[in-house]
């Protein structure tokens, strides 16, 4: 007789356990038992049967694995939480009896990361274990910056301490440091929830959110003591990565810390890199010469070309040819394939693209000068890991700046954001010098400067060229910001292309009609206005004759309108209505176009009817419902573009008067 089965002891029961039954079996609190899943990388699972699991299951029960909590009973944190507790313990039998003496000696065993910034325990086994290479730790790298930054920029409260932010604040700096020496930043955005980045580290893309400047108000419905947890994780991650990165350049990591120019708010300016070797630079720079050089066989037949020319001698053919198939052969080296789209209607694939070290260095060759009105620490990020070396500010701003005086005539650019007001005639010599106080009057410019706004730095960058200066002058309507993100796809919306490019044929025929419609009616009231104005004059003494252009028409239409009259006097003698043969042709082969059109659409849906009938239930479902989400895509581009379409006719109409 086979053994029987008890309830519970077997298939999904057994693969399956609770929170409270994990947190029993680990004997540690439900806090530390959250912190413990948070940094080992262990989630809540959703049973396919709750009654199969547990009999008393409900919809708020939370279940684990249970060899995920086998695992956890080996992680020696464990250790570290029960004896933080059993003195936890002692501490308050101590303040119990009144012993204030024994509680204060215990009190200093005791792990208080919020009064010393750093806990009893470490978590670098932990991230060892969760990112086994480098790489790894690359692409989970978007939500650590991201949080850290959050955290970097938070006001100092109970739930957050003053010493997480400062390290937090840290590792940034750190990191940005990182960007600058590298020059791997690619793309950023200014949106409405922060400034996004987007760097290339070791062929990773990684992408992360900054928040703005802003006085951050810490409210009471977030969860802080999660989010801390998470962050504790973070901050020992970054660590390692910072370490690695520093390392892979060559510097020292930690780099060398300034506490009294941090106080001043020199945040960039504090840090002092230190051990970046030179040989590295040395060999680059050859190996970039000898790239360089000209192939000296190709220089013999230019030279002796020039030499025939200057002589005034015939070309040689032999010498020509030579020297056209030697710059095919390098034109042919040099040149990357491309991806093009096969068949009509597939999706553009990205195409190669050399590396190019101009992109890196696009400021290279300027001194910028920041107002007090700008945002300092994105710009100053921006200007010096795209090649600026030379970036000055306001000291209100801070310390850290390469100038302070904004009349140095060593600046080229200068970055404004003020209003656009009108200039005092005279400005006051005798004038108090305050904080609010301008070393040049409103609207005042220094000869010689390029000044633009904020915009044209991210602008530039997302393009991988310095825009016009003069499309961002201070008080110009500057141009879209568009999201650098975001992937063109064949069919939809884009407004970098102009309009009629990208709509389809049916759609520009309806505009071209509404647009034939709209003049009309603009034709139609300027003749009632004119009749109006016609009526209150005299008869006789309003004409004014005819125009020369009135006779050319005349004589153009006389032609073209002879078979109309004569068809109107031969159906006025039988009786019958009038048909005329020529009529606009421009009219009549965009009528013929849109019912080619209209025909064609008509048959595409037929043949997609009947090739639907053909599939199986479930899977006309399923096209059905991408069907409606690509209608719903087209119907939202079609918005865009009627927007469009109306904002460019404004402006067509405000040119014209």
């Amino acid at each position: 007789m086979p053994r029987i089965k008890k309830k519970g002891q077997a298939g999904a029961a057994k693969n399956y356990v609770t929170r409270n039954q994990a947190i029993r079996k680990l004997q540690i609190s439900l806090p530390d038992f959250r912190k413990l899943c948070i940094w080992k990388g262990i989630y809540p699972r959703e049973p396919r049967s709750k009654k199969k699991v547990s009999k008393s299951a409900t919809s708020s029960t939370t279940f684990y694995y249970a060899k995920d909590i086998q695992y956890l009973l080996h992680e020696p944190l464990l250790q570290k939480f029960r004896d933080q507790k059993a003195l936890e313990k002692k501490i308050s039998k101590a303040l119990g009896r009144g012993d204030v003496g024994d509680a204060a000696r215990l009190e200093k065993n005791a792990a208080r990361p919020e009064k010393t910034g750093k806990p009893r325990y470490t978590l670098d086994h932990v991230i060892k274990e969760r990112y086994p290479t480098f790489i790894d730790a690359l692409r989970d790298l978007d939500d650590c910056l991201s949080m850290l930054f959050l955290f970097a920029n938070l006001p100092s409260t109970s739930s957050v301490p003053a010493k997480m932010i400062d390290r937090c604040s840290r590792l940034c700096l750190e990191f940005q440091h990182y960007l600058i020496s590298s020059r791997s930043l690619t793309k950023s955005f200014l949106s409405i929830k922060g400034i996004y980045y987007q760097a290339n580290i070791k062929g990773v893309d990684v992408l992360w959110l900054v928040p703005y400047k802003f006085n951050q108000r810490v409210v009471g419905d977030v969860d802080f003591r999660i989010m801390g947890t998470f962050v504790e994780f973070y901050m020992t991650l970054l660590g390692f990565v910072n370490f690695k990165l520093y390392t892979s350049l060559g510097l020292k990591y930690p780099p060398k810390f300034d506490q009294v120019m941090d106080e001043n708010a020199a945040e960039l300016g504090a840090f002092t890199l230190e051990g970046l070797t030179i040989a590295g630079t040395e060999n680059g720079k050859q190996i970039e010469s000898s790239t360089h050089k000209p192939d000296p066989k190709v220089q013999a037949e230019v030279d002796k070309v020039l030499k025939q020319i200057g002589n005034g001698e015939a070309n040689d053919g032999e010498d020509t040819t030579a020297q056209d198939e030697a710059a095919e052969e390098e034109k042919a080296a040099g040149e990357l394939d491309k991806f093009e789209v096969a068949a009509k209607g597939g999706d553009v694939l990205p195409q190669p693209e050399a590396s190019d070290s101009s992109k890196r260095s696009l400021f290279a060759n300027t001194t910028f000068f920041l107002s007090r009105e700008t945002p300092r620490q994105p710009l100053e990020l921006l200007l010096k890991a795209f090649g600026c070396k030379r970036v000055g500010w306001d000291a209100v701003l801070g310390d850290g700046a390469y100038t302070t005086n904004e009349l140095d005539p060593s600046i080229t650019h200068q970055i404004v954001d003020r209003p656009s007001t009108q200039a005092a005639a005279e400005a006051s010599e005798d004038a108090e010098d305050n904080q609010t106080s301008q070393k040049l009057a409103a609207n005042r410019r220094v000869p010689g400067r390029v000044y633009v706004q904020p915009q044209w730095v991210w602008d530039s960058v997302n393009d991988g060229e310095v825009r016009e200066p003069h499309l961002y002058a201070p008080g110009t309507s500057l141009p879209p910001h568009l999201s650098p993100f975001v992937k063109s796809v064949n069919g939809a919306y884009d407004p970098t292309m102009p309009l009629e490019g990208q709509e389809p044929e049916l759609e520009k025929l309806q505009a071209g009609s509404d647009d034939e419609e709209g003049e009309e009616d603009e034709l139609a009231e300027d003749m009632d206005v004119a009749g109006s104005d016609d009526e209150d004059e005299e008869g006789e003494d309003a004409f004014g004759g005819f125009s020369a252009d009135e006779d050319e028409e005349e004589e153009e239409d006389g032609d073209a309108s002879e078979d109309d009259r004569q068809a109107e006097l031969e159906a006025e003698l039988a009786g019958g209505a009038v048909n005329s043969k020529s009529g606009d042709k421009k009219t009549k082969a965009k009528e013929d176009a849109r019912k080619a059109l209209a025909k064609k659409s008509r048959e595409e849906a037929e043949d997609l009817e009947r090739a639907k009938g053909m599939l199986s239930k479930k899977k006309r479902k399923l096209f059905e419902q991408m069907q409606y989400t690509n209608n719903k895509k087209s119907a939202e581009d079609e918005k865009l573009r009627a927007k469009r379409r109306k904002l460019e006719k404004e402006k067509q109409r405000k040119a014209k008067a």
